[in-house]
Formats: C-alpha cells, sequence, structure tokens
C-alpha cells in the first residue's frame, strides 16, 4: 500500500526531508530526473522532439525550470522552448536559483506561448502545483487554456498534477491541462486517486525523490497494490488438503433468490475456500444445489412468504460465515439476522439484505470481525445520511463507521474503500463500469469470505485481496466482453487471470 496525501501532509514531509539534511534545490532536482526519465522512456529518441516546458511561479515551475535544462543539456531536442509565465523578478528560492541555472547553460525561455510553437511533439506542464485552491483563474487560466489548444500534435507531460486540479479533491473545480502522463513524486496525492480527478491524468508515475519512506509511515488513506498480495497466493504446499483452507458458510437466498446464495457460494469455492455450505430456504435448496455439484446445501425452515425464518444456524466446523445475499427482510429475517451478527464467533461477511437488517438498530461489532460491504444506498441506510451526504464524503463517511462501530467497512462504487476500526482507509484502484450488473455485489460476498476462511491470520489482507481480484476481474472482463455484456458470473471466469496478473 502507498500512501495518499494531502497538499498539507506532502508539504510537510518535504519540510522534514529537508530539515533533515536534503536540500530542497536537491528535491526539484531529482524531480526532474523523475520527469525526464518517462520522457526519455516515453518519446526516444528525445534528440528528435519539438518541445515546450511552461512554467509556473513557484515551485512547480521550479522543476519544470530543472526538466528544461536537463532535456537541454542531456539530448539537444530539435528544438526547446521554455515558456516563463511569471515575471523573472517574481521567481523566489529554489525556482529563481533554477532559472539562473537554466540561464547559464544558454537554454532560451519566453514570457508567453507563441504561434511558432504549435508543431511542438512534447509539452511539459509545470504551471501550477498541488497548492492551488479553487478553479484556476485570470492568466494562469489563460495559459491552460492556450495549452489545451495550441499544440494540436503535441503529448503532454504533467508535472505532479495536471495544472488547474487542486491536489486536495477529486472533483475538477474549473479548466484544467489535459495531460497523456502525469509524473509524481513521494507519495500519492488525493485528486491521483479519487474520481473524477483521477481519470484526468493520463498514466501515471511515482517517483522517488528523496523524502525517507519513514516520514509517511501512519498514513491513514492508502492505496492498494498488487504487489501487497503476493504473499496470499503462493504455490500451495504439495500435501495440502481442502480442510486447511476453511469451511465457509453462507446464510443466504430466499423463495426465487436462490440464484444470490449460489453465486455468493460458488465465488467463495473460486476464491480457494476448501468446502463451502450455502444455507438457504427449503424452497430454494435445490436450485442452489443444482447450480454447482461442489456447494453442499443445508435446509432452512422459512416463513410463508419464503424468507428465512429465525432459528439455530449449524456453525459447528464453520471456518467463516457470508449473510445477507437474496435472504429477504421479513421481521423473522431480521431477527436472525441480528442474533447472528451479535453471537456469532467466526468472522462475518454481512450484505445485502443483511445490511438493511442491521440498520435502525444499535448494533456493534468488536467482539469478533465483521465485514460489511454496503453500496451507497445500503450505507445510507446503515448511518442514517443521505446517499448524497455518503457519496460526497466517503472517505469519512466509511471511516466513522469503522471506527464508531468496531467493523471492517467495504464500501462499493468507483474507487471502492476498505476502512478499518483503527481508522485506516484503503482504496482500491480496480474496477470497471461493467460491474455495475445484477449479481456482483453477490459475488464479491463469496470472495470475500472465501478468503477469510484461507487467510484467519491477515483477515483485513484477505479483505483487501478479494476487493482488489473483484474489481481487476471486472477489468479484464470488460476488456473482452465490452461493459455491456459482461455479467456477475464472468467476474469468476476471469479471476484466475486476475491472480495471475499479481504476479505479471
Amino acid at each position: 500500500m502507498k500512501p495518499v496525501l494531502s497538499a498539507a501532509q506532502m508539504g510537510e514531509v518535504d519540510a522534514r526531508t529537508i530539515a533533515l539534511g536534503i536540500p530542497g534545490i536537491v528535491l526539484m532536482e531529482n524531480a526532474a530526473h523523475r520527469v525526464v526519465e518517462v520522457i526519455e522512456r516515453e518519446f526516444a529518441p528525445v534528440s528528435s522532439q519539438r518541445i515546450v516546458v511552461v512554467c509556473g511561479k513557484g515551485n512547480n515551475g521550479g522543476d519544470g525550470l530543472a526538466i528544461a535544462r536537463q532535456l537541454f543539456t542531456r539530448f539537444h531536442p530539435k528544438s526547446l522552448d521554455v515558456v516563463l509565465t511569471a515575471d523573472p523578478s517574481d521567481l523566489r528560492g529554489d525556482a529563481a536559483a533554477n532559472l539562473e541555472m537554466l540561464r547559464a547553460c544558454g537554454c532560451p525561455f519566453v514570457r508567453e506561448i507563441e504561434p511558432r510553437m504549435s508543431g511542438a511533439s512534447l509539452v511539459v506542464d509545470a504551471l501550477l502545483g498541488t497548492g492551488l485552491h479553487g478553479a484556476a483563474r485570470g492568466p494562469a487560466l489563460d495559459t491552460i487554456r492556450r495549452m489545451n489548444t495550441s499544440f494540436p500534435v503535441a503529448k503532454v507531460v504533467a508535472v505532479d498534477l495536471p495544472s488547474g486540479i487542486g491536489s486536495d479533491s477529486g472533483e475538477q473545480a474549473g479548466e484544467f491541462v489535459r495531460a497523456d502522463f502525469t509524473v509524481t513524486f513521494s507519495a500519492w496525492k488525493i485528486a491521483h486517486v479519487f474520481p473524477p480527478a483521477c481519470h484526468a491524468m493520463g498514466a501515471m508515475t511515482l517517483g522517488a525523490i528523496g523524502s525517507p519512506d519513514s516520514l509517511t509511515v501512519g498514513c491513514q488513506l492508502q492505496l492498494l497494490e498488487r504487489e501487497d498480495f503476493h504473499a496470499l497466493f503462493q504455490p500451495r504446499k504439495s500435501g495440502a488438503n481442502k480442510g486447511g483452507f476453511g469451511h465457509v458458510l453462507v446464510v443466504a437466498g430466499s423463495r426465487g433468490k436462490a440464484g444470490a446464495a449460489a453465486m455468493s457460494g460458488l465465488a467463495a469455492l473460486r476464491a480457494g475456500a476448501g468446502l463451502v455450505t450455502v444455507a438457504t430456504a427449503a424452497s430454494a435448496q435445490s436450485q442452489v444445489a443444482a447450480y454447482a455439484p461442489e456447494l453442499m446445501s443445508e435446509s432452512l425452515r422459512e416463513t410463508d412468504a419464503g424468507g428465512i425464518a429465525d432459528q439455530e444456524i449449524p456453525l459447528a466446523r464453520k471456518s467463516v460465515v457470508a449473510i445477507g445475499p437474496g435472504l429477504g427482510t421479513e421481521a423473522p429475517t431480521i431477527s436472525l439476522v441480528r442474533r447472528l451478527f451479535h453471537d456469532c464467533p467466526l468472522p462475518m461477511v454481512v450484505d445485502a439484505d443483511a445490511l438493511n437488517a442491521l440498520a435502525g438498530s444499535d448494533w456493534r461489532g468488536g467482539r469478533h470481525f465483521r465485514v460489511l460491504t454496503p453500496h451507497p444506498g445500503e450505507m445510507s441506510r446503515l448511518t442514517g445520511r443521505t446517499v448524497a451526504d455518503v457519496q460526497s464524503d466517503r472517505v469519512e463517511c466509511a471511516r466513522t463507521l469503522a471506527v464508531e462501530r468496531g467493523v471492517t467497512v467495504v464500501l462499493k462504487g468507483e474507487r471502492s474503500l476498505i476502512a478499518l476500526p483503527e481508522g485506516r482507509v484503503w482504496v482500491n484502484p480496480t474496477g470497471s463500469p461493467a460491474m455495475a450488473t445484477a449479481g456482483s455485489g453477490d459475488i464479491l460476498t463469496g470472495l470475500v469470505a472465501g478468503l477469510l476462511g484461507q487467510f484467519p491470520n491477515q483477515l483485513e489482507l484477505a479483505v483487501a485481496a478479494a476487493v482488489f481480484l473483484h474489481g481487476r476481474a471486472g477489468e479484464l472482463g470488460a476488456a473482452k466482453l465490452t461493459e455491456q455484456c459482461l455479467v456477475a458470473t464472468d467476474l469468476l471466469r476471469f479471476l484466475p487471470d486476475a491472480i495471475h496478473d499479481l504476479h505479471d
């Protein structure tokens, strides 16, 4: 997991790095090296490029001036123009020092974008950085518009952020530079991670510039990476048996909704659980059993309406419980859910109708491991906030529920969140709009349960792995089947590719 920082937190990291003895001018030079490395990789041979570097007066502009100098002295591109949007006398500190070094090298610079630059093949955007609050205005906005219109054939490499996007919000407050590549430093910023701003970055690269990793230890917001899950998906021992990989109990399904229960059960098997039993309403049992012969089933007494009645659930020799998909919301079912949630000593994944059963009651986790997987509507019912309120502050909404109720919360949606009871929040970068289809959540419930059963000593990481793989399977499936044609069970078809992808 990589930390995700606000502008203030990043400023603190830079200040503490300088206090440790690494001068700011060195950090700026290292940042320039990281950008030039991307340019060298993506635009070789750099000597054949016509380059325009657009620099503001702040530290982002200082980075741009250092980038221009390195490009000028190392690669001698076909043409290189440095556009300095500020009066040179307005530059301060390290930015001013970089301007003097650029002058000493003989690199030309101008004060505005000129018509002759329209044939540029590469534009480096170093106009505005992480300090922007709100929309760009005045001359900066004019420059952003000219960068977007004056270079019809050029690719754009943004330094830290595309100009016009503030680092502390996933929202796009106004007009911004349309980047093909973005290179940032030391840590991801909020805008790199959350939509819609994250979609404006192009291909993103995170580069080290000298700040010690220890300065971001304890960061409460982190981005999941596939490397986080290598240890969970190593080859199994040759003498392994099904008893070593958990026995998942899925309590789900009611009359007419056997599919939800079966999908969750099969997903748990596909995730690697050794055994899966689906406990469902008596009228749904035969359908579940017919869905996949590998699933065991347990018939439960049902209500007149076909839901599951309140009764004792067989927990012997089970490792984890998943409850909710297709369960129904009758009073006896609600009573069953609340009692199991409170009393069951096993790890439990709570989804769909089981979440609705908890809503409005004074439920608490804490004693036993509980994972709640709400979509925004279910989150609204759990928290008493409107869906709009939930969506406007997803991180804090998920974190608050997790901390106050002592549970792990998976808030589903674009960039799903995993909020932990101690306040950390992990951001999942995988997923596709194709997954907005019936049953996708039931598949996730089974994946979480299947991995929890296999990794009882790494429960939180198992939850994160399930969310990550669920989203990655959706991406791979959408690429193959299109976003329109993907259905929920296709996620299991592409799950093996998603697991292989962890090691590629």
